[in-house]
């Protein structure tokens, strides 16, 4: 009865700003609650941050603390309350690192095809730089300007067989041609 009637008082002076009530308000709970938070929470760094926390609450709502109503209650919610943040806040930490990891893969992953890209596409125009100007040109218009072989022909003033079988040829230089440098590296 007689602490009751302390805890009152202390409430009383505290509300009205009193310093003094709050370091013994303090040292009257600091050591409960931090052996509460140190259970959840196995940092010493963090338990200290989090207590200094709690009772900068206290002191922020101090003019709304109620005589009557559990003190040891309130501060324990709140003790309670700031450990359940700082694990979500560990949580969102984890996952935004992670997200960060994926799309630092991603990046990396996206560059290095396009390194691979760029490499594919110069062995290729090397490839096509090698065709006679006659294979060069009749690839050009059948796979580039999408032109069918009986146009070729016609423009070129030969058959329609004549381009396939110089198309033809034209592809398996090129892919000898990969194939040999993919073969060497």
């Amino acid at each position: 009865m007689q602490k009751e009637i302390q805890i009152a008082q202390l409430i009383t002076a505290l509300q009205k700003g009193d310093v003094t009530a709050f370091d013994q308000l303090y040292f009257e709970y600091a050591p409960l609650l931090y052996n509460r938070i140190f259970k959840l929470i196995k940092s010493p760094e963090i338990v200290e941050e989090i207590l200094q926390e709690v009772f900068l609450k206290v002191w922020n709502m101090r003019a709304q603390l109620e005589v009557d109503r559990g003190l040891k209650t309130l501060l324990c919610r709140i003790a309670d309350n700031l450990a359940i943040d700082h694990f979500r806040k560990a949580s969102r930490d984890r996952a935004l690192q992670e997200e960060l990891w994926t799309s630092s893969v991603g990046f990396y992953l996206h560059t290095e095809e396009s390194i691979f890209d760029k490499e594919k596409q110069r062995i290729l125009n090397e490839a096509i730089q090698l065709l006679s100007p006659k294979r060069k040109e009749i690839l050009t218009l059948c796979n580039i300007e999408n032109k069918s072989y009986k146009e070729v022909a016609s423009m070129l003033g030969i058959s329609a067989n004549t381009v396939s079988n110089l198309l033809v040829s034209a592809m398996k230089d090129i892919k000898n041609y990969i194939h040999s440098k993919y073969e060497g590296a």
